[in-house]
């Protein structure tokens, strides 16, 4: 027990501290000293003996020899959490917009997958950035999903509370108040209920074509547990874009997503849906930072081009908490530039790519409103 302390666990009390011997080579796991009560110490594994006594010792400490982990490294060390890197870090503009958005939500008793999901673009998209204009996604059915992604934090539970039967007018109301010409639709996966809240999501469709026809209607839809008639009911709803998210590489799926979420059971969503209308928009999104390699994620590209995705976003993974899967790695900005290049030469209609991208976020919609304006005319 040297003045370089490893983890010790003392079995019975004693009246005084115990005494340091500042001697390395001591190895001991009975001590009696300065007149302490006899006290045992569990003996160091032979690992943390190793790292003590490759590690610096008091000298050092005093001498102000000690290196420091270079902060700069983007790939994980064992179990350490990597640092933000600069490229992630942004203020939260929070304006009027903001407020009102937020309060109108609020009032109408609807959820948004941008709260629940801890989106690093709130302040943005509900603040309007710079030219003002407010977005949001709606998460319809409820704040609480029957599945447990190791990425999302969106509360989980076996039995959620009933559909708010109201949802659909109370959705169509907001967006109306909001004055949008673009809206998104998302909610969690009801397992719970025979279609999985197709026939839900696909009324809140109606009533919003209903309320204004201009109004352009992105769905991001759960996989409803591979039931294809449900996939339809809602891609056959008016809706303009059908969004189903693959995630990830097919390897890291078992691991990243809830074991009823399956890698070919969302290519085959996707899929489903271009064989039922041809000329839907079709998108999904991928995240990067979870331990991928370059090989897999173009594969995985190149899957959703065989299955006739139109549109791809990717971007930065990252952990919502401490309970939630660590990040692997911080993927540079210009990496993600290269994929962009990548989404263009497979035939992508449309590829957004950066470390702040996601799947519903505004920056790309304004694109996507073209290319669906542009598939109506055809």
């Amino acid at each position: 027990m040297a003045a370089r302390l490893g983890q010790l666990k003392i079995w019975q009390c004693s009246r005084h501290f115990l005494s340091l011997n500042s001697l390395k080579q001591l190895n001991f796991n009975v001590s009696n000293q300065c007149g302490v009560i006899r006290c045992f110490v569990t003996k160091l594994s032979k690992e943390q003996e190793e790292n003590l006594a490759s590690g610096p010792d008091l000298a050092d400490f005093i001498e102000g020899d000690v290196k420091t982990h270079d902060k700069s490294k983007l790939k994980k060390l064992g179990k350490e959490r990597l640092r933000l890197p600069s490229w992630l870090k942004r203020e939260i503009p929070i304006g009027k917009n903001y407020n009102t958005l937020k309060s109108s939500l609020r009032t109408l008793n609807l959820n948004t997958v941008c709260e629940e999901a801890r989106c690093p673009n709130i302040g943005e998209c509900w603040g309007g950035g710079k030219d003002g204009t407010a977005t949001a996604t709606i998460m319809l059915m409820g704040d609480t999903c029957t599945r447990g992604c190791r990425f999302c934090s969106v509360k989980t539970a076996r039995a959620p509370p009933a559909l708010d039967p109201a949802e659909p007018v109370n959705t169509a109301k907001a967006i109306a108040e909001w004055g949008l010409d673009y809206v998104v639709l998302t909610s969690v996966d009801r397992d719970d209920m025979p279609d999985g809240g197709s026939a839900h999501f696909a009324q809140t469709v109606i009533e919003l074509k209903k309320s204004d026809s201009r109004i352009l209607v992105e769905c991001l839809t759960p996989d409803f547990g591979g039931d294809l008639s449900c996939v339809e009911r809602v891609a056959m709803s008016g809706l303009d874009v059908y969004a189903h998210n693959i995630e990830t590489v097919e390897r890291l799926t078992p691991f990243v997503r809830d074991a009823r979420a399956k890698y070919r059971q969302s290519l085959a969503v996707l899929h489903h849906v271009k064989k039922a209308i041809p000329a839907l928009v079709t998108k999904t999104s991928i995240m990067l930072g979870l331990g991928e390699h370059d090989e897999e994620v173009r594969q995985t590209m190149k899957d959703l081009r065989e299955v006739g995705v139109d549109c791809l976003t990717l971007g930065q993974y990252m952990q919502p908490t401490k309970r939630h899967l660590k990040v692997q790695e911080y993927v540079t900005p210009e990496k993600f530039e290269e994929w962009q290049k990548v989404g263009t030469e497979l035939g992508f209609a449309y590829t957004a790519s950066g470390p702040l991208v996601r799947s519903s976020y505004k920056a790309g919609e304004f694109f996507i409103k073209n290319i669906v304006e542009k598939q109506k005319t055809m």
